[in-house]
């Protein structure tokens, strides 16, 4: 009954947070978009306090049941150690712990967050690494059959759906997700939760408090016949038969030794005295774990405290992008710095984006986190989807008030590849569409006010919203164009 429970919880688990990357309507977001912000290290970058209090109480009651139910990279492993169980039955054994690289990947986890080496945290974080399967791999897909399902919609006379854009944001996030994939699908139909308990910081994180969980598989040893199926059938290989113990920070509290014991001495109970039942790590890797896990948490406090569409789909073709100075990031970003030492690169904002802006850095500084670009679209003044996903802190919620007041960057005219001048025809796109009006066409010549008009840029008053580089006719390269800003203001 506990494995049926918890498998019914981890199936509604991963189907809602796999749609909160599939959605373009924004509608999973607004009920299950929480699902995101209890991921444990996007919770712990965000220093939202409650969330990390919440996760580590559920780990002291329940054991690691984070990693089986509520981690969708854990419970996809889960989906391919089942095809693993399928092609030959009992294949798990028994492994001692491997502490020593357990506790060093952690350490580097630390040292990454300490030295902003973002792409380390990307690589590293497991509900990041999920993020970008989902967004990589599945999107398009789901994309794909959305506009086939349009398109016979519409033959049918129903217009109660749209298709939308299908492109892959990014060849560097896929080859990625495509590797990482590979690689955990390979180790779990094999071995069963090699990733979560060798390289998973988060799992070592929550493995240190599931030892002394107050509810823990138990076993009785005057009804164990020292058959081992309980050892061959645990995926997270924690399970000494021969001795009768246990190693609860590796066990994810999956329930598969309770089901294949037959003669009950399995029970998911209380747990009795350390001697009768736990496998403890040596003192050297508690003070290395303690150190590690302090050195976080204070990086954590520390990064808090700098803290003080229609048509947004439309591909327009042979655009390309601007070599820009400085990147653009989304306003509620506040600032590059803060992006960068907050995002776990999961792609939920790249996922969220209806106007086709974001998508993954190629830069190794800001490896797949999300940068702002307008060859498909612009960054609407009514959007501000992408500040509602982000689980990590990265990018803050804001308003649509506040929006149109933040400048993410500023304007740039080249006059080389004006049309006017180029073509000697009229155009003024550009400040037609301003949202904020910070364009003005002036006289070319300004001795003939009939000479053909050029666009001035009225830099304090644009908010770097693309609207104007989007939607300019010069190709390849737009006569107009956003630098980006370091740190943002408000005008």
């Amino acid at each position: 009954m506990l494995k049926r429970i918890r498998q019914i919880l981890a199936v509604v688990s991963i189907v809602l947070i796999t749609l909160l990357f599939l959605d373009f309507t924004g509608t999973v977001h607004k009920w299950f978009g929480w699902l995101a912000k209890i991921q444990f290290l996007p919770a712990l970058l965000a220093m939202n306090v409650a969330v990390i209090v919440g996760l580590i109480i559920l780990t002291l009651v329940f054991g690691r049941l984070y990693c089986s139910v509520i981690c969708p990279l854990g419970i996809m492993q889960d989906g391919f150690a089942w095809f693993g169980k399928k092609a030959r039955k009992n294949r798990y054994t028994y492994s001692a712990p491997k502490n020593i690289l357990r506790y060093t990947l952690l350490g580097v986890m630390a040292i990454a967050i300490v030295a902003g080496i973002s792409w380390l945290v990307a690589l590293l974080a497991p509900y990041s690494a999920y993020g970008r399967i989902a967004q990589s791999l599945l999107a398009p897909v789901w994309a794909w059959f959305n506009n086939l399902f349009a398109s016979w919609a519409e033959a049918h006379e129903s217009y109660a759906f749209y298709s939308v854009d299908i492109w892959l944001r990014g060849a560097t996030t896929l080859i990625v997700a495509v590797v990482t994939l590979v690689v955990l699908a390979v180790l779990a139909w094999r071995n069963g939760r090699t990733y979560c308990n060798t390289i998973c910081p988060v799992g070592t994180v929550l493995g240190f408090f599931s030892r002394f969980s107050l509810l823990k598989p138990v076993i009785d040893t005057s009804k164990c016949n020292g058959c081992g199926l309980c050892a061959r059938n645990c995926k997270a290989s924690c399970i000494n038969s021969k001795e009768h113990t246990i190693d609860y920070s590796r066990c994810v509290a999956c329930f598969d030794c309770i089901n294949k014991c037959h003669k009950g001495a399995i029970s998911y109970t209380r747990r009795r005295s350390a001697a009768a039942t736990d496998n403890i790590a040596d003192a050297s890797s508690r003070r290395a774990f303690l150190s590690v896990t302090a050195t976080i948490a204070a990086t954590a406090a520390l990064r808090a405290q700098e803290k003080t569409v229609d048509g947004g789909l439309a591909a327009i073709e042979d655009k390309k992008i601007p070599e820009r100075k400085t990147k653009i990031v989304p306003p509620g970003a506040r600032s590059i710095r803060n992006l960068e030492s907050h995002c776990t690169a999961c792609q939920l904002c790249v996922a969220a984006c209806p106007n086709g802006v974001l998508r993954p850095s190629t830069e190794l500084d800001s490896l797949m986190q999300p940068e702002s670009s307008y060859e498909r679209g612009y960054c609407r003044p009514e959007c501000v989807r992408c500040s509602e996903v982000c689980p990590a802190g990265a990018i803050r919620p804001i308003t649509v008030a506040d929006k149109s007041s933040v400048q993410i960057g500023h304007a740039v005219w080249v006059r080389y590849n004006c049309i006017p001048l180029t073509d000697g025809v009229e155009c003024g796109n550009c400040a037609r569409h301003c949202p904020v009006g910070a364009i003005t066409m002036v006289p070319s010549d300004a001795d003939d006010d009939n000479s053909l008009k050029i666009p001035v840029v009225n830099t304090e008053r644009c908010i770097g919203c693309g609207a104007c580089e989007n939607l300019c006719p010069s190709r390849p390269f737009s006569a107009i164009y956003v630098e980006g800003h370091e740190v943002h203001r408000v005008i």
